[in-house]
């Protein structure tokens, strides 16, 4: 009888998250029109609609196609991409505070790009992603063995001190190659604070396909997930091959990561704040949490950059600056309360 209540519960639970990510996706699409309509010249709804539609060379219209609208649906995929690596994160470590900022992955990222901009001057997108990639799956092996190496094995707490430790070093490297090299410091000034400011359909295409796999792998990895954030030896037990599931997430977090870096700087906290957000209010099940923090991700980071765009205006603040302002205190909480 108990079981059967509880298969009933999970079937009334599908048309609830599913009609929750209908309403989502409305919240993302008004957050979009209010991202296309603001700035220094405000555009009505109508014009947008018009300048997607019916474009006519006007000023107006060229700043919706030209510039907010690729910013924006940047902003969105970044946002997604950063949301759904954290996710799986945490999932595969079991670490709360678990996101690619936090444990090292965009302090590596970075790195390796501000490297190629200072060996390879002007470098495609497909390079510096590729840079992006190494840096931070290198930076991934050595958090994790560091993390390995200490006192009780692999806990939390030992991982996110090895993040922790792995971040300022590498971040101690950027800031000796940007001290040596003026011409550097002058090209990823503004992309090291994390911004999506200049965004265009150039850099939006290119890391649409990179973002786009990462994505799909994740989404097709929500059960297996799901499984093992209960622990390796429950997933070993349901004949689940836990070695090759960690390596695709591996590969989808490098991937969603390394992309969201290379495109927009290290932008921190989206990858911890989204999947605790909706986790609340969806559970556990890593089906359904990776499209909800991809959502929510995206709408978080179009949130940020609106708020970053209009607070100091006709000045912006970086996107990363809005983030963090969310995500620190939320990793307080988090340190104080959950890691042990």
């Amino acid at each position: 009888m108990r079981q059967v209540t509880v298969n009933q519960r999970q079937v009334r639970s599908q048309p609830l998250l599913l009609l929750g990510l209908l309403v989502s996706l409305s919240i993302l699409l008004l957050c979009l029109i209010v991202s296309i309509s603001s700035g220094t010249t405000e555009i009505a709804p109508s014009k947008i609609y018009a300048a997607i539609a019916a474009f006519d060379g006007s000023r107006e219209h060229v700043i919706v196609r030209t510039v907010r609208l690729p910013r924006s649906l940047l902003a969105i995929l970044v946002g997604a991409a950063l949301a759904v690596a954290g996710a799986l994160m945490q999932g595969l470590t079991r670490n709360p505070l678990a996101e690619p900022g936090i444990l090292g992955l965009e302090s590596g990222a970075s790195l390796a790009v501000v490297i190629a901009i200072l060996f390879f001057d002007r470098a495609s997108f497909s390079a510096y992603a590729g840079f992006a990639f190494l840096g931070a799956a290198v930076s991934a092996v050595v958090v994790y063995s560091l993390g390995s190496l200490g006192r009780g094995g692999l806990t939390p707490l030992n991982l996110t001190v090895a993040g922790a430790a792995m971040t300022y070093l590498l971040s101690s490297f950027t800031t000796a190659i940007l001290i040596l090299s003026q011409r550097t410091l002058d090209e990823v000034r503004l992309w090291l604070a994390g911004s999506v400011a200049g965004g265009d359909w150039s850099g939006f295409s290119q890391a649409l396909p990179y973002i786009s796999v990462g994505l799909v792998l994740a989404f097709v990895l929500g059960k297996q997930i799901s499984i093992l954030s209960l622990g390796e030896d429950v997933a070993t037990g349901l004949g689940q091959r836990t070695r090759l599931v960690k390596a695709i997430a591996a590969v989808s977090v490098v991937l969603l990561a390394g992309s969201s870096v290379a495109i927009a700087g290290p932008i921190g906290f989206v990858g911890l704040v989204v999947p605790h957000v909706v986790r609340f209010f969806v559970g556990v099940d890593y089906s359904w949490l990776l499209p909800y923090a991809a959502i929510f991700g995206a709408i978080l980071l179009l949130v940020a950059d609106i708020a970053a765009r209009l607070l100091i205006q006709p000045q912006e603040l970086p996107v990363g600056v809005m983030t963090a302002i969310v995500g620190a205190p939320l990793f307080i909480y988090l340190a104080r309360s959950k890691v042990k």
